[in-house]
């Protein structure tokens, strides 16, 4: 996996100007479909040995190559694959097509995190009535929940993002630092090394939406909630969850332990290297990235299991990661089913990690090939053992809002101001819940907001 793999794959925090969503718009999505609804595996088995062709919008390269062997098995079928963008980019072209009710895809990688703003009101078909449900068994838990949202089947996990802890051994080595198990520890080590070094860091933390979410997602906090319907919903940024999550890393951002390097830029590259930053708190796809981006630092990076609130309490949370959705629009839905299982289910799983996606399917979390690799840059530490059982300790319960894509998009405008003014996060909480529940209400969701 490359650098521009990697970081494509990591939650967008982008602006979502352009992305108003109404409950009304979302209620039209569904216009001119001609083709089936629903469909057995033989349906669709028969409508992919006819000639048809279907569009893929889709970021991540291994589509391409996914695309490539599915051709080759059903040669009557053409795939086009076509990157609209990433993040945002796509989401605001995907919308527009929403809304005109043409000129999208058949096929459409979404983030896990934007997902239910498109499955809300039919905007994408329920795979459930091809057949699909019956492959829950092959995904983990946290994925498979993902993609399930108002009692309908939204789309296939792709990929995951279980994180972990990622950990600079050389330089816990030269400070003394013993790998962190709780937070509580987490911060001591933060306190140790900075009084140690002052250019050195536990690591870096700006403010960024996809981090905090998934934070307090490990922390147990269920701080949205949608209704059956997608019409109602309850945003609660001050759960037991949420306010631990604030007040543990308060600490960090108050007593300037984290460096103020915003993550993907050449600066936090270099950080990575020479180890003034030396953890990362992050999803599983991280290694490739570490591989490409940060050669420098070969052998003295590790992986450990997240750390928790309660000692010996194993729970972790998803960062990043997307599922393949087709299009309620489609005019070729079976066609369009038939790939996305490929892709997700079938041989394409196999394609996409040896192009360096972390997998949501447990069968290949559990093979000894995926388990037993050992790379180098890691010291020849079985890291994925780590990160498979990281994927085991997904915390459930979590659901994302219906404009996710949109709060997320002001984070620096609300939580962001608590991180400049070195503020308690709950006060940042607070103002980014006070938006986000303003906005909803303005696109005709009810809104409460505790």
């Amino acid at each position: 996996m490359n650098k521009k793999h990697s970081t494509l794959r990591r939650v967008a925090t982008a602006v979502a100007s352009g992305v108003a969503l109404t409950v009304a718009l979302a209620a039209c999505s569904s216009g001119g479909s001609t083709s089936a609804d629903s469909g057995s595996a033989s349906d669709i088995t028969a409508a992919l040995q006819k000639k048809s062709s279907i569009t893929v919008w889709a970021w991540a390269p291994a589509v391409k190559d996914i695309a490539v062997s599915f051709e080759k098995k059903y040669p009557n079928v053409t795939v086009k694959v076509v990157n609209a963008g990433t993040g945002n980019d796509q989401y605001i072209k995907l919308q527009n097509a929403v809304k005109a009710g043409s000129g999208g895809p058949d096929v459409a990688q979404i983030e896990y995190y934007a997902l239910p703003q498109f499955a809300l009101g039919d905007s994408l078909a329920d795979l459930s009535k091809f057949g699909m449900s019956d492959l829950k068994s092959k995904y983990t838990t946290g994925t498979w929940g993902s993609v399930n949202l108002n009692g309908k089947l939204a789309a296939l996990p792709q990929d995951s993002g279980p994180m972990a802890l990622f950990y600079n051994k050389t330089v816990f080595d030269k400070y003394g630092i013993a790998v962190p198990t709780t937070w509580d520890e987490y911060i001591a080590a933060a306190k140790t090394l900075h009084a140690a070094n002052p250019n050195a860091y536990i690591t870096n933390d700006t403010g960024d939406a996809g981090f905090a979410t998934s934070m307090i997602w490990q922390a147990g906090g269920q701080p949205y909630q949608t209704s059956s319907d997608g019409k109602k919903v309850t945003i609660n940024l001050q759960d037991a969850g949420a306010k631990k999550f604030a007040n543990m890393w308060s600490q960090l951002v108050d007593g300037d332990l984290v460096s103020p390097i915003s993550s993907w830029s050449d600066e936090w590259y270099k950080g990575l290297a020479d180890g003034s930053i030396a953890t990362l708190a992050i999803g599983a796809w991280m290694p490739g990235n570490l591989e490409t981006g940060v050669e420098a630092a070969s052998g003295n990076w590790r992986v450990a299991p997240l750390p928790t609130y309660t000692a010996g309490s194993a729970a972790t949370a998803e960062n990043g990661g997307s599922g393949d959705a087709v299009m309620a629009a489609s005019n070729n839905k079976l066609v369009a089913a038939g790939f996305v299982k490929y892709m997700n289910a079938q041989e394409g799983t196999q394609i996409s990690m040896e192009a360096g996606g972390f997998p949501s399917t447990t069968s290949d979390l559990s093979s000894s090939k995926f388990l037993d690799a050992a790379p180098d840059y890691f010291g020849g530490q079985q890291i994925n053992k780590v990160l498979a059982q990281a994927s085991k300790d997904v915390v459930k319960g979590w659901s994302y809002l219906p404009f996710q894509v949109y709060s997320n998009s002001i984070f620096g405008d609300t939580v962001g101001q608590a991180y400049a003014d070195k503020a308690n996060l709950n006060d940042g909480l607070k103002a980014w819940q006070k938006s986000t529940a303003s906005y909803g209400s303005e696109q005709g969701f009810t809104v409460t907001s505790k």
